[in-house]
């Protein structure tokens, strides 16, 4: 009896020194108060899961300074790769420049970091599918239609890029721009602004919000508002946009697939920490959602 304990006791030990001995890759999310980046942290915990990693997630809040905490705790936590998505491109850059003095490497996701070295970014093209909401509004409305667009977070790249990118359509079609405003990629505010923009602008024909849940607080002000027939285009893909473009609620959104950027990210730290080169730029398919 004692011998059984006895190799019950070793074996517990030599799995716990096992599990012990997983590598840890972390992943700092600017915000898990936004349904598109849970997506993308589910995405990573699975594939960090499936390939025998211990994922340490941390939450910045959306704020540079916890963002640049998160970056110091973990630099002395063992971590092997550090995967940030960050809450603005140019301040994450001290909380890279301390991962890179630790010899930590760094994958951005989703959006840029202005400085520090990266090894590797893993998004979308915010450009393409900016361009892609300005023209599918064109296709709807023509040339010339009367619009507004809901910005995200002043300094980020997605809010940045997703403007070009619409600001390309907006000269292609000669969009009549009635009003640019932030909203924080928040449905909140999305709602909160539109509101205040409807007053100045009744007569607006289309909404593009740079990302769904702004899309979704306009959605809610043009519903109390009376004005059904305003086309609203999101961007994400997230599943409350999608619901709402299959409901007919939204006009489209532009699809991205944060799951898959978590897992590619995770894929990539894993193929730095087994020696093999990645790429510096992986992009992540985008693609229209609209109602069938």
């Amino acid at each position: 009896m004692k011998k059984i304990l006895s190799l019950a006791a070793l074996f517990s030990l030599v799995f716990s020194a096992s599990a012990l001995a997983k590598d840890s890759i972390a992943l700092v999310i600017s915000t898990l108060n936004n349904p598109f980046f849970v997506s993308l942290k589910e995405g990573a915990q699975k594939e960090a899961s499936k390939l025998g990693y211990n994922l340490i997630v941390l939450d910045s809040q959306n704020n540079p300074a916890k963002e640049l905490a998160n970056v110091q705790d973990l630099t002395v936590r063992g971590t092997k790769v550090l995967l940030i998505n960050p809450t603005d491109s140019d301040a994450v850059g001290n909380a890279v420049k301390m991962a890179n003095q630790a010899n930590i490497p760094v994958i951005t996701l989703d959006r840029v970091a202005s400085a520090g070295d990266v090894i590797s970014h893993v998004a979308s093209d915010n450009r393409v599918g900016g361009k892609m909401a300005g023209d599918f509004i064109a296709k709807k409305l023509a040339d010339g239609a009367r619009v507004i667009e809901l910005q995200g977070i002043a300094g980020t790249s997605a809010a940045r890029e997703r403007g070009e990118g619409f600001a390309q359509a907006i000269k292609a079609h000669h969009f009549h721009v009635v009003a640019s405003q932030p909203a924080d990629f928040d449905r909140t505010r999305g709602l909160n602004v539109m509101q205040n923009l409807l007053t100045a602008h009744p007569d607006v024909q289309a909404v593009f919000a740079q990302n769904d849940e702004m899309a979704l607080g306009a959605l809610r002000a043009l519903q109390t508002a009376g004005k059904s027939d305003v086309i609203v285009v999101g961007f994400d893909g997230t599943a409350d946009g999608i619901k709402a473009v299959e409901s007919g609620k939204m006009a489209a959104t532009v699809a991205q697939r944060p799951d898959q950027i978590g897992v590619i990210g995770v894929d990539t730290a894993d193929k730095v920490l087994k020696g093999e080169k990645v790429q510096k730029i992986i992009p992540v398919d985008l693609n229209l959602v609209t109602q069938k």
